[in-house]
């Protein structure tokens, strides 16, 4: 499902117009965004958490010369999903 099937879906479901599904849709990710740019977690009952991790300075190797590099740290954003989203995939 691509971010248009999304909004339809949304659209669909909620009985609005597909322009305000959207507008909900980019609200809804940017508020989870600035959420965890500033560290923070975004946790939906049911659905799941999204947090950010780090990823911890490591080398790696260049595949096109084969020189050794070095990769530096990183905030990465990760998700766990709940349980009620687990139970519903089985």
């Amino acid at each position: 499902m691509n971010k248009s099937e999304l909004i339809d879906a949304i659209a669909t479901s909620a009985d609005i117009s597909k322009a305000a599904a959207g507008r909900a849709l980019d609200a809804t990710v940017a508020s989870i965004k600035a959420s965890l740019r500033k560290g923070g977690m975004v946790t939906l009952v049911g659905f799941g958490t999204f947090y950010v991790g780090k990823r911890a300075a490591r080398s790696g190797r260049n595949p096109r010369t084969g020189v050794a590099i070095k990769i530096k740290s990183a905030k990465v954003p990760k998700f766990r999903p709940g349980k009620a989203l687990k139970d519903a995939l089985n």
